[in-house]
């Protein structure tokens, strides 16, 4: 359901189950959730206007996150904040070689969730 005036969060995630589980969180939270299974299935998704956030997966089929990370600079330099979402051991040094504004590691805390996912979308007080 989208709502308006809600922000929007992108994400990159081509595992059915964890993003499914990340829709409900961030709908809970009040936002809005555009998928994309790859990079590919994301810049398309760009096409039609920035999010506020992207959430980005980096081993996915068709095209990763690192070849995502490179194209969506070289179109909109830094337009929407990309936060690396990783199962990956080393998820932060992911982040470090996109040149990612943050992660989050997988699996998750939903109160570290929502906490990490409030400080690149909430305005600070």
């Amino acid at each position: 359901m989208v709502m308006k005036g809600a922000k929007t969060v992108l994400l990159v995630e081509d595992d059915e189950d964890i993003a499914s589980l990340v829709v409900l969180l961030l709908d809970e939270l009040g936002y809005n959730v555009e998928r994309a299974a790859n990079g590919r299935e994301a810049l398309a998704t760009l096409e039609r206007g920035l999010p506020h956030l992207i959430l980005l997966d980096m081993k996915m089929p068709v095209m990763n996150g690192w070849a995502f990370a490179a194209e969506f600079r070289a179109r909109h330099q830094r337009g929407a904040p990309v936060v690396v979402f990783s199962a990956a051991d080393d998820a932060a040094k992911r982040a470090e070689e996109i040149d990612a504004d943050g992660w989050i590691g997988k699996p998750f805390e939903f109160e570290d969730f929502r906490s990490l996912i409030r400080r690149w979308l909430e305005p600070r007080e």
